[in-house]
């Protein structure tokens, strides 16, 4: 059998990620392979160990990037910092809250779940209440930009109560990093991870991590081994070490790396306000033409996601079959709802680069079209 070379079609992605990759990200994928050990790799490596830093807001020692996804960078919170039978608190309002409930339960901790209706934010008040009723919680766990509905949590009184409670917050950051104001050190975040296939406009695969003083604290002291090989830090930061000889820990992606490198390097040259105010002004645009087309937001607007716009379908139009004219005509991807939403809502992502006005006349056109198709 012969198999012809792989050509895609070109796509506009707005859906929940990846994105649209940067030009400039895609040619640094291009660039010569060097070992991972390469004194020139390792010189790279400490660059974006400081660019995520600054993506971060933090100057968090231990600031790395995961081989491996955002899932990969959520495990990897988990399995170093929750040892068996510890309790944590555990925020659920969408997808990936559950995820990260089921982490706790497969490293052997307990899980405390608080919910919140999927579409609202992170209830604060209901935190609270937990972290009164449960004085031995270690943690606090939430998703910052839950990526099923479209909804902000507040990151920030989160982690307020979290530290009045001394507990370590352990944060998802997979869709807020780049798109909206997150501020690591001055919020007193414990532990983050986000992804690089999001608003940082990478290629999948790679997932930005940091951990305060506090989170290494806790690691050290581990009286358990991770019960990962891979995800254990312990072995990793020998590897991302910024002085001295570099550990062998495994072989890194070293040419996503390199697309890493670019796209946290466009980040910090456009600035981090001014990316924020891009993704507004953009999602402004966007909410705009979406209530022309009648089309109501899932997420009250005070805690909506810019990067991430989630629409109830109208009645009578057919999911599937809307989001396959948009791809198969106009090379434009949309998201599908997930878990309570599935079938009920369209998640539309304006995220880094994709975060365009072309896009949004792009995406608003053609919606427009298919959607008075689908009525005739």
């Amino acid at each position: 059998m012969s198999i012809a070379p792989f050509h895609p079609t070109p796509r506009t992605l707005m859906g929940p990620g990846p994105s649209d990759v940067h030009p400039q990200v895609l040619q640094a994928l291009a660039k010569p392979t060097v070992g991972h050990l390469d004194p020139q790799f390792v010189a790279m490596m400490d660059e974006v160990k400081a660019l995520i830093q600054y993506a971060f807001q933090t100057e968090n020692p231990f600031t790395i990037a995961v081989s491996a996804p955002g899932s990969a960078g959520m495990e990897t919170c988990f399995v170093n910092l929750v040892e068996p039978g510890d309790k944590v608190i555990v925020c659920r309002n969408g997808v990936f809250g559950e995820r990260m409930r089921q982490n706790v339960v497969r490293v052997g901790g307990e899980a405390v779940v608080v919910d919140d209706a999927w579409g609202a934010p992170v209830s604060v008040d209901k935190v609270a209440d937990a972290l009164n009723r449960h004085p031995d919680a270690k943690f606090l766990a939430f998703v910052h930009a839950e990526t099923s509905t479209g909804a902000l949590s507040d990151a920030q009184a989160l982690c307020a109560l979290a530290q009045e409670h001394e507990v370590l917050s352990i944060v998802d950051a997979v869709t807020s990093l780049g798109g909206v104001e997150l501020k690591v050190d001055e919020w007193g975040i414990d532990a983050i991870y986000s992804g690089s296939q999001k608003c940082l406009s990478c290629v999948p695969g790679l997932s930005p991590v940091s951990f305060s003083p506090r989170a290494v604290a806790k690691l050290e002291a581990r009286q358990t081994p991770v019960p990962s090989w891979f995800l254990d830090q312990t072995l990793v930061m020998g590897y991302w070490a910024g002085t001295g000889k570099r550990s062998y820990h495994h072989t890194a992606p070293v040419n996503s790396l390199y697309a890493l490198h670019e796209s946290l390097r466009l980040l910090k040259e456009e600035g981090l306000e001014n990316a924020w105010a891009r993704h507004r002004a953009m999602h402004e645009k966007l909410k705009a033409g979406l209530d022309t087309l009648g089309l109501k937001f899932v997420v009250e607007e005070a805690h909506r996601l810019p990067q991430l716009n989630t629409v109830h379908i109208p009645e009578g139009i057919d999911d599937a079959a809307v989001r396959a004219a948009l791809l198969n005509r106009f090379n434009l991807e949309i998201g599908a709802g997930l878990g309570d939403l599935a079938g009920k809502a369209w998640r539309i992502g304006l995220m880094g680069y994709a975060a365009r006005e072309e896009n949004v006349t792009l995406c608003l056109a053609a919606l427009a079209q298919v959607m008075a198709e689908a009525r005739r």
